[in-house]
């Protein structure tokens, strides 16, 4: 059984599913890859069913009825996965914005004492964006910014969805809890670990905004995000978290 395992969800991501199991395949013999499918209409499930073939004991698919929601497809396969009893359990997201070679630094922080590290687009003060027009760098970088005057958290890409977490990091924060479900989720995930007190690394990288695909960004979630780190500090200091 493989220690180290990544999750990437889908929805309609046809054009890219296929390259990116090919490629993360290569990665390391020992990495196994989880895709949780949210019923994407586009055949996305199918394409990876027919890869299962290939790498039969390395690849898995959860399917899943419906979409809900990036946080509860996470959760999902978080779950999948502390199942199995892997020790290293990445996320990540299929459109190549995450380079996958990224992915060993990532896994190798935690082996080394993290409890989760990040691919970190902001770490140092450095914008390692490509392909973002300006006012799209511009939101993001402040958003982070914003989520750590509002918590307090010493994290540059609060918002990151590229993260390596130890099994023990998963158990312990209380994933069950978690109240939201676009990218707020992610903010929650490193608000529940730094509360924790665990160690946290940020791991430079270059992200590269998707060339295939459409985007699952939403008024809505930038919303929740906007509003939700307020709840989340409130309820901290208040002793409701």
């Amino acid at each position: 059984m493989s220690e180290k395992i990544v999750i990437i969800p889908t929805y309609n991501e046809i054009e890219n599913i296929e390259r990116m199991v090919e490629t993360v395949m290569l990665l390391q013999p020992s990495l196994h890859l989880l895709v949780v499918d949210d019923n994407s209409p586009d055949g996305t499930a199918g394409v990876v069913e027919k890869l299962q073939s290939k790498y039969s004991d390395r690849l898995h698919i959860l399917n899943r009825t419906e979409k809900n929601g990036l946080g509860t497809a996470y959760i999902a396969g978080f779950h999948w996965c502390l199942e199995r009893d892997y020790k290293y359990i990445c996320e990540m997201d299929c459109d190549f914005s995450h380079n996958p070679k990224d992915l060993n630094q990532l896994i190798e922080q935690c082996e080394n004492g993290s409890d989760m590290s990040i691919g970190s687009r902001y770490v140092g003060g450095v914008v390692n964006v490509v392909n973002w027009p300006m006012g799209r760098v511009l939101m993001s970088f402040y958003a982070s910014k914003y989520v750590r005057i509002v918590t307090g958290m010493k994290i540059y890409d609060t918002t990151a969805g590229f993260v390596c977490y130890k099994r023990e990091t998963l158990d312990s924060i209380g994933i069950d809890d978690i109240k939201f479900k676009g990218y707020a989720f992610q903010i929650e995930m490193k608000f529940r670990t730094w509360r924790k007190k665990l160690k946290i690394t940020e791991v430079p990288i270059i992200f590269t905004d998707r060339t295939l695909g459409t985007s699952k960004m939403s008024t809505h979630i930038f919303r929740e995000a906007l509003f939700g780190v307020i709840e989340l500090k409130l309820k901290s200091i208040f002793g409701k978290f």
